[in-house]
C-alpha cells in the first residue's frame, strides 16, 4: 500500500499573517506590509539578543525599556514601524543594529537625488513615488514633500561633491586633460576638468567657481588638482577651446613647452560664423584638409594661404586663422595617427558631460548663491560618468604616450643646453 504523504501548511512569520491576507488585494501593500513585519521580527530578535529572554536573569547588555514607533525609507517615502527599546545598565539608549543599518542606507536621499537628476521637480516628486490611485497614499510626515526632497537632495549632493573633490589623483595615469568653462546666470561661471588615461577611460577632475574664465580662477582648479595628487612634472596634452587664460595658467604650472592643442571645433566655428555665406563652403573644406595633413609644416601652410587669400574680404578672420596657429596643430606635431587626432583636438568630451549638466540643471529657475551651483554641477558631472565610453581611439594611446614622452624629452635636453650656454 501506498502513503500519501502532504507538506505541511506554510508557516508565516507572526508579523507577516496580516500581509498574507492582502496579497489578493494589492500586491503592493503585501510587500510593504510583510517588509514591515520583517523588519518588526529583526528588531525583537536585536532587542533578544541584548536584553535576553523576557523575564529572564541571565548576562544581558540591557534592559527592555519599552517600544516605540519610527519611520524608515520606502518606496521614495517614509512607513512607520514599531520598534522595541533597550537602555543600558546605566540608563543609555543602547541602538539596535537593524534599525542602525536601516537608517544608514539612506534609501530616501538616494530616491531623491535619482529622481531629481532625471529632471523630476521637488514639487511633482510625491506624484512619482505616491500614485494617486495606489495603495500607498502620501499622507502628512511621508517625507514626500518638495521642501523635504530637497532637503535630502542638498545633503547627499554635498557629501558626494566632498568626496569627490578629495579624491586622490594619483593613481590615474592621466595622458590628456581637458578644460573648459560652463556659465551659470549672469556673474557665476564653473570651470571644470575632464582626465583621459591610458586606456581612454574619462574621469571628471574637479571644478571650481568664479565670476569669469580668468587665470586666477584657472590656476585655483588646477592648483586643486596638483594637490590631489596630479604630478606637474609629467608631460600631458591639455585641450581647451581656445581661452587665453587657460594657456597662460598651464603653461605658467606645466612649463612653457607643454603640448596644447586648441579645440579645432570652435575655431572653425568662430571663423566660419564672421564670413559671408558663399565662402563658407570653401573655407570649411580647406580647413577640413589642413587638420587631416600628416604633416603639421605642410598643414600650417595651407592655413596661412587661406589667411592670406582672405586679407581683401575679411581682415579680421585672416587674423582670427593666424591666431594660435600652433596650438591648432599640436595633434598634428606629435605625429598621432589620423583617428587619434580627431578624438583629441576637440573639447567634445568635456562638452558633452557639460551638456548633461545643462540637462540636469534645467528645472532650477533661481540660482541662490555659488554654493548651490557647486552641488548641483557636481551631481550633473557625476551622473555624465554613467554614460562615458571610452575612447574610440583608445587602442592608439600608447603612441600619445611615447609621442609625449619624446616631447618632454627633447625641451628638457634643450633647455639643459640653454643654461648650460648661459651659465658659461
Amino acid at each position: 500500500m501506498t502513503n500519501l504523504t502532504t507538506t505541511s501548511p506554510m508557516t508565516l512569520v507572526p508579523g507577516l499573517e496580516a500581509a498574507w491576507q492582502d496579497v489578493d488585494r494589492s500586491f503592493e501593500r503585501f510587500c510593504m506590509t510583510a517588509g514591515i513585519g520583517a523588519m518588526e521580527q529583526m528588531l525583537c530578535e536585536d532587542a533578544q539578543r541584548l536584553a535576553g529572554p523576557r523575564h529572564s536573569r541571565g548576562e544581558r547588555v540591557g534592559h527592555r525599556w519599552g517600544a516605540t514607533k519610527g519611520k524608515i525609507g520606502f518606496h521614495g517615502g517614509k512607513v512607520v514601524v514599531r520598534r522595541p527599546r533597550v537602555r543600558s545598565c546605566d540608563g543609555h539608549e543602547v541602538a539596535l543594529p537593524t534599525w542602525s543599518a536601516a537608517q544608514a542606507e539612506d534609501w530616501l536621499g538616494r530616491w531623491a537625488m535619482n529622481l531629481m537628476l532625471i529632471n523630476v521637480s521637488t514639487r511633482k516628486l510625491k506624484r512619482a513615488v505616491r500614485l494617486p490611485e495606489g495603495d500607498l497614499p502620501a499622507v502628512m510626515g511621508d517625507g514626500t514633500s518638495k521642501s523635504a526632497a530637497s532637503r535630502r537632495f542638498v545633503a547627499l549632493s554635498a557629501a558626494r561633491m566632498a568626496e569627490w573633490m578629495a579624491s586622490d589623483l594619483s593613481q590615474l595615469d592621466l595622458l590628456a586633460i581637458q578644460i573648459d568653462g560652463l556659465h551659470i546666470g549672469n556673474d557665476l561661471v564653473l570651470v571644470g576638468a575632464l582626465g583621459i588615461d591610458g586606456g581612454g577611460n574619462k574621469h571628471p577632475l574637479g571644478l571650481v567657481e568664479g565670476a569669469t574664465e580668468n587665470a586666477a580662477v584657472v590656476q585655483a582648479l588646477i592648483d586643486n588638482l596638483i594637490e590631489r595628487g596630479l604630478d606637474p612634472k609629467l608631460c600631458r596634452l591639455f585641450i581647451v577651446d581656445g581661452a587665453k587664460a587657460l594657456t597662460k595658467v598651464i603653461r605658467s604650472t606645466f612649463g612653457r613647452h607643454t603640448p596644447i592643442q586648441r579645440c579645432q571645433i570652435h575655431k572653425a566655428r568662430n571663423v566660419i560664423e564672421r564670413l559671408p555665406k558663399p565662402l563658407h563652403a570653401s573655407v570649411r573644406k580647406v580647413l577640413r584638409q589642413a587638420w587631416e595633413l600628416d604633416a603639421a609644416d605642410k598643414a600650417e601652410r595651407l592655413l596661412r594661404n587661406l589667411a592670406r587669400r582672405l586679407e581683401q574680404e575679411a581682415p579680421g578672420v585672416a587674423g582670427s586663422i593666424l591666431e594660435g596657429l600652433d596650438e591648432m596643430l599640436t595633434v598634428n606635431r606629435l605625429g598621432l595617427p589620423t583617428q587619434l587626432r580627431r578624438s583629441l583636438a576637440c573639447t567634445n568630451s568635456i562638452e558633452n558631460m557639460m551638456g548633461t549638466v545643462r540637462r540636469v540643471c534645467r528645472n532650477v529657475k533661481r540660482w541662490r548663491n555659488a554654493g548651490m551651483a557647486l552641488r548641483w554641477t557636481a551631481a550633473g558631472m557625476m551622473e555624465a560618468t554613467k554614460g562615458f565610453r571610452r575612447l574610440k581611439a583608445h587602442k592608439q594611446l600608447p603612441i600619445l604616450k611615447a609621442a609625449l614622452a619624446a616631447h618632454h624629452a627633447k625641451h628638457t635636453t634643450k633647455q639643459k643646453l640653454e643654461d648650460n650656454l648661459k651659465a658659461a
